[in-house]
């Protein structure tokens, strides 16, 4: 099964050093994980990695866990970015007492990912955090230097990791080519560094790609094909390189030397094989692999079995690649997918309901869980069913309701709803200068009295007419019992 591993994971650094060419990264890191080892907090309880993709930042954490007895808990900003997700994911992990004595060092990979507009308040909860966390923190970045990361600059270890000189890669090739008694030209490992800008996994990945298709690597093959890592490579690229690869080691190489996540290239490839293969035996067999990659794919990231990564690797491009057997490529023009489309409407619709559900459960003395389950649904079926659009648009106004949450409750009536608030909000400019007691006084004074107070002569209860214990009242009384007489 060790065959099986792709080299990046296989041949990964399991000692510190083993992390080739960062001296002065291990230097100011390994006294700070040091202190956490031997029970006392530094003064900064988190700290940043920063440098160009592939240089070891997330390696040299990894093999320090190992070297030093923590227990490693890694986890990807990307999918951790809102104030809620923080608290409740990194913060119970900042919290958590370690099993068997073992120390815990929480990972959080891509940390730059944290958009300033669309995860508001991410960064302030992590900052909270960090303050309170009872075991290190670190965060890798490539930009650490954007306006949004600054409060987080000032509060952590900030550890830059340079960019891999060529010699340092072309030592590491030489040990894989050693490892797998492989034949390897000198010339040709230079040739593969130099064209991999740095990136150490860039470089191994090649250098796996031509292994793989010739079984040694030479000169001449690496110049063939090899072309070099484009650091800002798309996906479109990525596609053609699958969908038109002549040999499986060119459709397995456009996989692995992809910048986009597994996940987002295998929704890509389910959204576009349909348009590219018009065959429906050819169809079959590309979302059988797809299938399966997906399966693979997850069982690698959520059990940890990641000597199945190489499967995923095999079905996204060889077998999406040769499942074409009958027709040709169609001409057709890629489309984003719409998985990440919908993920990302429906993010806003999350959010638009958490903050409905607050603003309901504050005024009516409710938990959110139980205004998302029992009232938000009576609210939508008053909000869209109603004849009269001006019920339901009270209601919006007497909850200051925002226009997103009206369109949550009301769906293809919002315009309407919105439009009848409107007037009601311009039929009564002075209702909304006036506090609400002075509103209700005023109601009180317009009532008219019934009943019994009106047979007596009496204003109404609590405002308007003369009260019972008021001298026109008793005078009232008083003739009223000589008449008797």
């Amino acid at each position: 099964m060790t065959k099986r591993l792709p080299w990046v994971i296989k041949y990964r650094p399991k000692r510190v050093e083993e992390v080739v060419n960062q001296d002065k990264a291990k230097q100011a890191l390994i006294p700070w994980i040091e202190a956490w080892a031997s029970g006392r907090k530094p003064a900064k309880r988190a700290a940043l990695l920063y440098g160009p993709p592939g240089v070891g930042k997330t390696s040299l954490v990894e093999a320090i866990a190992r070297e030093y007895g923590f227990q490693l808990v890694e986890l990807n900003a990307s999918d951790y970015r809102r104030d809620v997700d923080i608290k409740r994911i990194v913060g119970s992990a900042a919290r958590k007492r370690p099993l068997y004595g073992r120390s815990l060092i929480i990972l959080l990979d891509e940390i730059d990912g944290i958009a300033p507009r669309e995860d508001a308040g991410g960064l302030k909860a992590l900052l909270e955090v960090i303050r309170d966390t009872e075991n290190p923190i670190v965060m890798t970045a490539n930009d650490p230097w954007k306006e949004q990361l600054r409060p987080l600059r000032d509060s952590v270890l900030l550890v830059e990791f340079k960019q891999l000189a060529t010699g340092h890669i072309v030592r590491l090739l030489e040990r894989i080519c050693k490892a797998e008694r492989l034949y390897c030209e000198k010339e040709a490992l230079k040739y593969i560094a130099e064209r991999s800008m740095g990136d150490v996994r860039a470089a191994v990945n090649d250098l796996e790609a031509v292994a793989e298709g010739y079984g040694k690597v030479t000169l001449s093959l690496a110049k063939v094909l090899v072309r070099g890592r484009d650091k800002s490579i798309d996906l479109w690229r990525t596609l053609n390189s699958i969908y038109y690869a002549k040999y499986a080691w060119q459709a397995k190489k456009a996989v692995t030397s992809s910048e986009e996540d597994y996940e987002t290239l295998l929704a890509w490839l389910n959204d576009n094989t349909y348009k590219k293969y018009r065959e429906p035996e050819d169809l079959y067999r590309a979302y059988d692999a797809l299938a399966r990659a997906s399966l693979f794919l997850s069982r690698a990231k959520y059990k940890g079995h990641w000597s199945m990564l190489s499967y995923v690797f095999d079905l996204m491009g060889p077998g999406v690649a040769f499942a074409r057997v009958k027709g040709q490529v169609a001409r057709e023009r890629f489309s984003y997918p719409e998985r990440i489309k919908l993920m990302a409407q429906l993010r806003q619709v999350r959010e638009t309901r958490e903050a409905l559900a607050g603003k309901l459960a504050e005024r009516i003395l409710a938990s959110k869980a139980t205004v998302k389950r029992e009232v938000i649904p009576f609210l939508t079926a008053i909000f869209r069913n109603s004849r009269d659009p001006t019920m339901p648009a009270r209601i919006a106004l007497g909850y200051n309701m925002t226009r997103e949450e009206v369109k949550l409750l009301a769906g293809a009536r919002a315009e309407e709803i919105l439009k009848a608030a409107e007037r009601i909000r311009k039929a009564r400019p002075e209702e909304e200068r006036e506090s609400g007691e002075e509103q209700a006084v005023k109601e009180a004074r317009q009532v008219k009295p019934t009943g019994l107070d009106a047979f007596l002569g009496l204003g109404p209860r609590g405002g308007g007419g003369p009260s019972r214990g008021s001298r026109s009242s008793r005078s009232t009384r008083r003739g009223r019992r000589r008449g008797r007489s």
